[in-house]
């Protein structure tokens, strides 16, 4: 999945003016007719919801729009040169390269920013004719476009966030309690993308979003995890799943959260629901009493689920809504 891309757009150049004069017959001095120039197209962003990456920028890194037409004879103007529309999917930040410009950030699908606009035509030599100058010999020339470079991201936009060391059961959840259709296999790195799901409960929706790669040292650029750290931003709240098997449950849920705080430690202060996974792999009461003493440990509440039996999914997903 691309969600970053460094591009440079440009609007249309406007059309230079025309320096022509009549030629008739039986009019042997013709005045100015030289037209205007065409004004270049502008450049805009929409936000999308058929596009879900950012990958067509990583391929191609600068769009320009259509410059106008020259001006014409018979004072005719030149054609306007076309706009360029470029999709963004929902949850993109557009700031200028050093970041700290934020030209738009897309929540609403259809929203549409004009980032870059196009030079407006030249004026051809009829407007110069005056009094004094019956057959000006010049024109102006259009106005080059704008021209920026961009810094593009994409964080999506998800109520809750599911996080936890790999294989501890993310996608098997996400699976279980939403439309997604996320990769499932006993290796690390199974997710190499984020996985978005849509569950349901008491009659309404939220959507969830699986993030990959969190290991110690994801902050830094091991693993997969600083490449999708920024998704976990827009979330509410973070579903922290750790496997009830793991032989030291309190240093993987403190790994999780060192890696947030590392990356941002906003990202510390949300709500965080504390999961168990994989419950129906041990008995009952041991599997109390392990999330018992956890709680008591990271002075949360933690619960037990089994997202293959189904085993406290209801009571998690009410406290989630």
């Amino acid at each position: 999945m691309t969600d970053e891309a460094i591009i440079k757009i440009r609007a249309g150049d406007g059309g230079n003016g025309l320096v022509s004069f009549r030629r008739e017959r039986f009019v042997p001095k013709g005045g100015p007719d030289g037209g205007d120039g065409g004004k270049g197209g502008d450049v805009y962003f929409i936000c999308d919801n058929n596009v879900h990456t950012l990958s067509d920028f990583a391929r191609k890194k600068e769009w320009q729009a259509e410059s106008g037409e020259h001006g014409k004879t018979k004072r005719q103007r030149g054609k306007n040169g076309q706009d360029l529309i470029l999709p963004l999917p929902p949850g993109t930040i557009v700031t200028e390269r050093d970041q700290k410009s934020v030209l738009c950030d897309f929540k609403k699908i259809g929203e549409k920013v004009v980032i870059v606009r196009g030079g407006l035509g030249g004026w051809g030599n009829v407007h110069f004719k005056s009094a004094t100058s019956q057959s000006p010999a010049f024109a102006k020339k259009g106005e080059p476009g704008e021209e920026k470079t961009l810094h593009i991201e994409l964080k999506l936009i998800a109520d809750a966030g599911l996080i936890g060391l790999p294989n501890s059961g993310k996608s098997t959840l996400l699976a279980r309690i939403s439309n997604a259709h996320p990769k499932i296999a006993d290796y690390p790195f199974t997710t190499l993308e984020p996985n978005l799901g849509v569950a349901k409960i008491s009659g309404k929706e939220f959507v969830i979003a699986d993030i990959p790669g969190l290991i110690e040292g994801a902050s830094s650029g091991k693993g997969l995890g600083d490449k999708f750290l920024r998704h976990i931003e827009r979330t509410d709240v973070l579903i922290h799943l750790i496997d009830i098997n793991s032989q030291n449950l309190i240093g993987d849920y403190q790994t999780i959260r060192a890696e947030l705080q590392i990356w941002n430690p906003l990202l510390c202060k949300k709500k965080e629901i504390v999961i168990l996974s994989k419950a129906d792999t041990l008995p009952e009461k041991e599997a109390q009493k392990i999330a018992k003493d956890l709680s008591g440990k990271i002075k949360k509440e933690v619960f037990i689920i089994s997202a293959v039996s189904g085993k406290g999914l209801e009571e998690f997903l009410e406290k989630l809504f």
